[in-house]
C-alpha cells in the first residue's frame, strides 16, 4: 500500500504491536537498512561490496568459495560482486598458484581507500540510526543483538547456493 502524501499522517500501531519485539526490530531494521543503503548508493555501492572488501581486509586474500562462506554472499552472486568490485580495480583476481581451477581474490591499494570511504558511510548511517539512545544505550543495545544473534545463530551462517 502507497501512502498518498496529502493525507494526514496515519494513526499509530496499536499499543500491543507497539510491543512485540519482533515488530520492533523489523522495523528498526528496515530504517537501518534504508539508511545504509541510501549512504552506499549514493557512492555506486551496496552492502555486498562492503562485506567483500571487509572480509578481505580482515582476514586476507581468499577463493570465491571462501568468501562465499566469510558474507553469507551465495555463490551464484559472489561473481557478480567480485566483477563490479573488480570493474573498479578494487579487487583483483588471479589464479591460485596451489590449484590453478580456482581464483585467489585480493584487495588492492584503491580497494583499501574505497573500504575507508564505505566505512565513513556505514558509521554515518550508525550514528543517525542509533542518535535517539545515549552512548550507554547504544553499547547495551548491540550486546543485546549480540546475544540475540549468536543464540539463534551459533556458528557463522552459511550461504546456500541457489544452482
Amino acid at each position: 500500500m502507497v501512502e498518498d502524501p496529502m493525507s494526514p499522517t496515519p494513526e499509530p500501531a496499536p499499543a500491543r504491536l507497539r510491543t512485540i519485539p519482533s515488530r520492533l526490530l523489523a522495523g528498526a531494521a528496515a530504517v537501518a537498512d534504508r539508511l545504509v543503503s541510501e549512504r552506499l548508493a549514493a557512492e555506486g555501492a551496496h552492502r555486498w561490496h562492503f562485506a567483500v572488501l571487509v572480509a578481505l581486509a580482515e582476514a586476507g586474500p581468499a577463493s570465491q568459495a571462501e568468501l562465499s562462506r566469510r558474507t553469507g554472499i551465495y555463490r551464484s552472486d559472489m561473481v557478480a560482486v567480485l566483477n563490479e568490485l573488480g570493474d573498479g580495480a578494487c579487487v583483483r583476481r588471479e589464479a591460485d598458484p596451489t590449484d590453478r581451477r580456482r581464483n585467489v581474490i585480493t584487495l588492492t591499494p584503491t580497494g583499501r581507500r574505497r573500504l575507508e570511504l564505505l566505512d565513513t558511510l556505514i558509521a554515518d548511517a550508525q550514528r543517525e540510526l542509533l542518535a535517539p539512545l545515549t552512548s550507554a544505550q547504544q553499547g547495551e543495545l548491540i550486546r543485546l543483538l549480540t546475544a540475540l544473534t549468536e543464540h539463534h545463530h551459533p556458528a557463522h551462517p552459511r550461504p546456500r547456493d541457489t544452482r
